[in-house]
């Protein structure tokens, strides 16, 4: 048994050897370090240095210590790298959006709503509009699916007496000519940017412009009135934040669904980061069985209700799209 375990324990200290060798050669690679063929050289040569000392140096105490020291050096140095609010950005997240406060009333600048020929051909469009929190009386859950159930783009729009909404999308910031990678969200390669756009630009892009086109739902969230001012007033806190203070998305911890947990989080909600967070797909559901959404119906059901694809197709660019796509869709209290 205590070879066994002996055993045991020696595999799983070479997984995590191996783990921390792979990140910290991959950060190596994506670091902000200039040119790739010495990025590529220094991450290949950490690999191998690192395999070489385990399989060769005969004090195997030693070897690891150093190696720890080596692996706290560069976390400690990719920590330090900054984020940057002046790059080239792609014309569609180049303009950020913040907010001015007088009161209950909130004046948003730069809200987002392009006019698309096609999903990569559009007009860069941008106008300012004042909310009256005291009108706030809906927040709702945007849902996007493109490659199954388990992953889902998450945004959430705010309503101010079923007339006037405004949708927050936590996306990657790209650059000119930069294409998004799962792998890459994982090592600075992307700054956080938070979209506040109209709803004709941030779904119609989705249900009529991708191809294939992605499927949008659209569920009503039950929350009290002062739990959506909260919720609202996080948002504009954090645009005002990162308007001045850059971020960095990451694909497992700062990304769509796991900051809106933190925003919920901030005001005393109930969410928690749970595997239906990660897999994002699943975040209505959570919702659902917190309670947050129409529970009188199943949630199958609601899911069914919820999808708007017809209906923004059928509305095209009305100023009404937003309250034409809400039509027949259960409303929880708030």
């Amino acid at each position: 048994m205590r070879r066994i375990l002996a055993l045991i324990g020696i595999l799983a200290a070479i997984a995590v050897i191996l783990l921390m060798t792979g990140w910290s050669a991959f950060a190596i690679y994506y670091s902000n370090l200039q040119g790739d063929t010495l990025r590529s050289g220094l991450a290949i040569g950490f690999a191998l240095a690192a395999a070489l000392a385990f399989s060769v140096l005969p004090n195997r105490k030693r070897t690891l210590i150093g190696f720890l020291l080596i692996f706290a050096a560069i976390v400690a140095w990719w920590l330090a790298i900054p984020a940057s609010n002046g790059r080239e950005w792609q014309p569609d997240v180049a303009v950020l959006p913040y907010a001015s406060i007088q009161g209950d009333r909130v004046t948003i600048h730069n809200i987002r709503n392009l006019q698309y020929r096609t999903e990569t051909d559009y007009e860069v469009r941008h106008y300012d509009k004042t909310f009256d929190l005291n009108r706030l009386d809906a927040v709702d859950l945007l849902a996007v699916y493109w490659m199954g159930d388990a992953i889902a783009h998450v945004m959430i729009s705010f309503g101010f007496q079923e007339s006037d909404f405004v949708t927050f999308s936590i996306e990657t910031r790209k650059e000119q000519g930069e294409g998004y990678s799962t792998l890459k969200g994982f090592f600075k390669q992307y700054e956080l940017t938070y979209v506040v756009g109209d709803e004709r630009d941030l779904i119609r892009v989705r249900t009529d412009y991708r191809n294939p086109p992605e499927n949008v739902y659209l569920y009503r969230l039950k929350m009290t009135s002062g739990n959506a001012r909260k919720f609202f007033m996080e948002y504009i806190r954090q645009i005002n934040s990162m308007k001045e203070t850059p971020e960095w998305y990451n694909t497992l911890t700062t990304n769509c669904t796991t900051n809106i947990v933190r925003h919920v989080r901030a005001f005393g909600g109930q969410a928690k980061y749970t595997w239906k967070v990660l897999l994002s797909g699943y975040a209505p559901q959570y919702a659902y069985e917190l309670g947050a959404l129409d529970t009188t119906i199943p949630f199958e059901e609601l899911r069914q209700k919820s999808h708007i694809n017809p209906k923004a197709r059928a509305v095209g660019g009305d100023p009404d799209f937003s309250k034409k796509i809400r039509e027949g869709l259960p409303r929880p209290s708030m």
